[in-house]
C-alpha cells in the first residue's frame, strides 16, 4: 500500500524531530528549513513516517494514502 507524506509549512517549525524518527524522509538544512526527501516513500518506511507524525510537536505532518 503506497502512501504520500504531506508537511504543513505554514506550522513547521523545523525543529528536526521527524528528521530524527526518519532520516531517510525528512531534513532540515543548514538553512533551518525542513526538506521532504521522499516524499513518497517505500512501504518500509512507513513506521518510521508514522513515528515522525506522532512526535511533531505541531502536527505539521500527516500520511496520505494512495
Amino acid at each position: 500500500m503506497s502512501f504520500r507524506v504531506v508537511v504543513d509549512f505554514d506550522k513547521c517549525e523545523s525543529n528536526a524531530l521527524c528528521m530524527a524518527a526518519a532520516p531517510e524522509v525528512f531534513e532540515v538544512r543548514d538553512d533551518d528549513f525542513l526538506y521532504v526527501l521522499q516524499e513518497e516513500p517505500p512501504d518500509e518506511l512507513r513506521a518510521k513516517v508514522e513515528e515522525a507524525v506522532r512526535v511533531c510537536p505541531k502536527q505539521a505532518i500527516t500520511i496520505a494514502d494512495a
